[in-house]
C-alpha cells in the first residue's frame, strides 16, 4: 500500500518477554523455506488459506494450529481490530537479508504489513526509499511497501518478525499514521488472560470475474505512475482505455458471476498481447518496476477468479 512516507511507527508497545517465549516453543516442524526460494529465508504461518500449510493470498484465511499454540501473539493482533489477511512469523538467519525488491502485486494494492519485531537486533536495517531503520523488539511498524525496499541481517543471531496483513480500518489508519504522542504515553498491549477480542479474518475476496469499475481504478492507478511521460506512454494509455470499454461491456453482457468465462479470458489474453511491445521502455515513476509487469501482477492476473 502506498503510503506518505517510507516508515510509520504505531504508537503501542508489546510484551516482548512473552512473544519470545510463544516464538521459542515452536516445534522445528512449524518452519518453511520462503515460498521464493531466499535463502536464509524462513517463516512459520500464523494466518492463512483455510488455515492449513500454504501461501495462497485468496480464499477464506484462518488461524493456523501454530497460531493456536501462541494466545498472546493472536491477542496481540486482535486488540488492533482489524480484519487480517496471509500473517506469518518471518526469520532471517544471521548475516543474511531480503533482496532490494517492490511489492506491485494485486494484494498489496490495498494492503499494509504491520512488523512486530520479536527476535531483533541493532544491526538488523529495514530500508526503504533511501531511508533506514531498526525496528525494535515489541515495537510495530508499518512502511510503503510499494517503494523500493530490503533487509539486511548483520547480526550474528536471527532476526524474527510477526508480520500481519490488512486493509485496516479508519480507526487504524488514523492510530498508525497520525501524531503519535510521547514514546511514555504509549499503550503497552500486556497480556490478559480474560480478554476476549475476536481475531477477524478475510474471508474470499475476489468475484469470478472483476468488476469493471475495479479494472478501471487499477488501471487509472497505473497510468498515473507511469514514465517516460510521451508518446508511447500515450498509446499504452490509449489502449488502457480501450480495454476498459471491452471489459465494461462484457460485464455488461454476462454480470460478474462467471457466466462467459471464456470471453474475459480471451480479452484478457489480447489486452496482454497487445501491450507487450507498447510497454517496452515504459516503468513506474516510484519504483522503477516494468509496466507490463504491474499490469501482469496487478491487473491481469486477477480478472478471473
Amino acid at each position: 500500500m502506498r503510503l506518505s512516507q517510507p516508515f510509520f511507527q504505531l504508537p503501542v508497545l508489546f510484551d516482548v518477554a512473552r512473544l519470545q517465549a510463544e516464538v521459542a516453543a515452536l516445534p522445528a516442524e512449524a518452519w518453511v523455506p520462503h515460498p521464493d526460494g531466499i535463502p536464509g529465508n524462513s517463516a512459520a504461518r500464523l494466518i492463512s488459506v483455510d488455515g492449513v500449510e500454504g501461501d495462497g493470498m485468496h480464499g477464506q484465511m484462518l488461524p493456523t494450529r501454530w497460531l493456536e499454540a501462541m494466545p498472546y501473539a493472536r491477542q496481540a493482533l486482535a486488540g488492533f481490530g482489524v480484519v487480517w489477511s496471509r500473517s506469518r512469523l518471518m526469520r532471517l538467519a544471521p548475516g543474511v537479508g531480503v533482496p532490494e525488491h517492490a511489492d506491485i502485486n494485486y494484494h498489496w494494492h490495498t494492503r499494509a504489513r504491520v512488523h512486530i519485531p520479536v527476535f531483533t537486533r541493532p544491526e538488523v536495517r529495514f530500508h526503504c526509499d533511501g531511508q533506514a531503520v531498526h525496528m525494535a523488539a515489541g515495537e510495530a511498524w508499518i512502511f510503503d511497501n510499494w517503494r523500493r525496499h530490503h533487509v539486511e541481517n548483520a547480526a550474528p543471531a536471527e532476526r524474527i518478525h510477526l508480520v500481519a496483513d490488512t486493509t485496516g480500518t479508519a480507526a487504524f489508519w488514523r492510530f498508525a499514521c497520525g501524531k503519535a504522542p510521547p514514546r511514555e504515553a504509549w499503550r503497552t498491549m500486556g497480556w490478559d488472560p480474560a480478554a476476549r477480542a475476536p481475531l477477524l479474518c478475510e474471508g474470499e475476496q475476489r468475484p469470478p470475474v472483476m468488476p469493471a469499475a475495479e479494472v478501471q481504478w487499477l488501471l487509472d492507478d497505473l497510468r498515473a505512475e507511469l514514465l517516460p511521460s510521451d508518446a508511447r506512454a500515450e498509446r499504452f494509455g490509449a489502449l488502457l482505455d480501450n480495454f476498459v470499454f471491452d471489459w465494461r461491456q462484457l460485464c455488461a453482457l454476462h454480470g460478474i458471476s462467471g457466466r462467459g468465462r471464456p470471453e474475459f479470458i480471451g480479452l484478457a489474453r489480447a489486452i496482454h498481447d497487445a501491450a507487450r511491445p507498447l510497454a517496452e521502455g515504459l516503468v513506474m515513476r516510484t519504483n522503477g518496476a516494468g509496466a507490463l509487469l504491474v499490469l501482469e501482477k496487478r491487473v491481469l492476473q486477477h480478472l478471473v477468479a
